[in-house]
């Protein structure tokens, strides 16, 4: 999951409890404000109606339109009662809508000049609280989405906009490769990415001194480990013409030479790729392709015949590129050695050029692992592969900048090379 993606879900996360706590501290905030509200009316109302009962005034008729009503009740004689005010809410019957409807009710007790008591409930018409209920809940749920995107939308455009060095610092990174120039690392004002860039640039340094060390290395082996082995595959030849041996003696001679002419052939091939990483060839010219192919093809035929692999071919006239005629024939050599080697008996071989797209694909039940498919020594070890063919294909897609890729599709190991 994307930096982003994760801050949006935290965001919306942490926003729902924050939004729901505040929306119950405001419908009992809103409810409290508007009780002291018809408290403050109901007191009034209660005042005047005391005043004009103690006066002897008439008092005001209940269906004035208001909805307002009040009723007063003598209480017994004899008894004294104390003075009390008590507010709360019920459900009262409103002749003129002839239903009940909520109301805020008062309940007080009032004595004239003869110390006669009274007892007067007054009450006046309230909200419905399940409308309040249902009001706020959908105002507060218009809210926080409004508010969740409004900060989804900021965040975004702060957090890309803050995080830009280091989004060209991961663009560099993907066009790294060891042991070829890189660009220049890009720079920032901010120190942290300062910090991050500078520990990049001791790392890549340090990468690019150790790739260096091990091709020279490699290629300073494999030049040394020439000599010896041709001398020892000249020995060998040796004891088998020239001597007389047993059977048994000729059969581990046998072992022996074919185990050093795998050896010679990994050496030559690390060698090959020592050159090529060093870009030792610099000389290029038209090659056309689809000649290369057709050549190669006939060889493998006849190296595979026994495998009766059934060979599709869609190529144009001609293809021609510009690259080293040398690395071009190792780079189709091992994309066909490939193909016929590791496809079974009947097995399918198909071979297409497209729109400056090499396909070669070849039948295959289980799909390779992609990530190192390309890496030297990579192989499903069987065959006596040695497992530097492809590693020699990506190595000269990268001294030429080709797209050199790899799937698994409908059955098909698909290995493609755009130039």
């Amino acid at each position: 999951m994307k930096l982003i993606y994760r801050i949006g879900l935290r965001l919306t996360m942490f926003l729902l409890p924050i939004m729901a706590l505040w929306a119950v501290i405001f419908y009992y905030a809103m409810v409290d404000e508007i009780n002291d509200e018809a408290d403050d009316s109901l007191s009034d109302y209660s005042e005047m109606i005391v005043r004009l009962q103690l006066a002897g005034r008439p008092l005001p008729p209940l269906n004035s339109g208001s909805n307002n009503s009040y009723t007063i009740v003598p209480l017994d004689s004899g008894t004294v009662y104390e003075p009390y005010m008590h507010y709360h809410d019920e459900m009262v019957y409103i002749p003129e809508e002839e239903d009940t409807e909520p109301a805020r009710v008062l309940t007080t007790i009032f004595s004239d000049e003869n110390d006669h008591f009274y007892k007067l409930t007054v009450a006046i018409p309230t909200f419905e609280r399940d409308d309040l209920l249902r009001a706020v809940f959908w105002h507060i749920v218009a809210l926080y989405l409004v508010l969740l995107v409004t900060t989804l939308i900021v965040t975004t455009l702060i957090f890309h906009r803050s995080m830009h060095p280091l989004y060209k610092l991961l663009k560099w990174l993907d066009k790294y490769t060891p042991g070829r120039k890189s660009e220049t690392l890009p720079l920032s004002d901010v120190v942290e990415f300062q910090k991050l860039t500078k520990a990049v640039g001791l790392a890549m340094s340090r990468a690019d001194e150790y790739f260096e060390q091990q091709k020279e290395f490699i290629g300073n082996a494999s030049h040394e480990l020439q000599t010896p082995l041709a001398v020892i595959g000249n020995r060998i030849e040796w004891l088998i013409n020239s001597t007389a041996i047993t059977e048994e003696q000729y059969i581990e001679l046998s072992k022996i030479q074919r185990s050093l002419s795998r050896l010679v052939r990994l050496n030559r091939t690390l060698l090959l790729l020592t050159k090529i990483d060093n870009g030792q060839f610099p000389e290029s010219c038209d090659v056309d392709l689809v000649a290369i192919i057709k050549n190669e093809l006939e060889i493998y035929n006849d190296i595979y015949a026994d495998k009766a692999i059934v060979c599709d071919v869609n190529l144009p006239a001609s293809f021609v590129v510009e690259m080293n005629e040398s690395l071009a024939n190792t780079l189709l050599s091992n994309l066909l050695k490939n193909a016929f080697l590791h496809s079974a008996e009947g097995a399918n071989v198909s071979i297409s050029i497209t729109d400056r797209v090499l396909t070669v694909k070849n039948s295959g039940e289980v799909a390779l692992d992609s990530n190192v498919v390309f890496n030297r020594f990579y192989h499903d070890g069987k065959n006596g592969s040695t497992g530097l063919g492809l590693a020699l294909v990506s190595s000269i897609g990268r001294y030429y900048s080709l797209l050199i890729d790899y799937n698994f599709q409908d059955g098909n190991h698909c290995f493609s090379v755009g130039w």
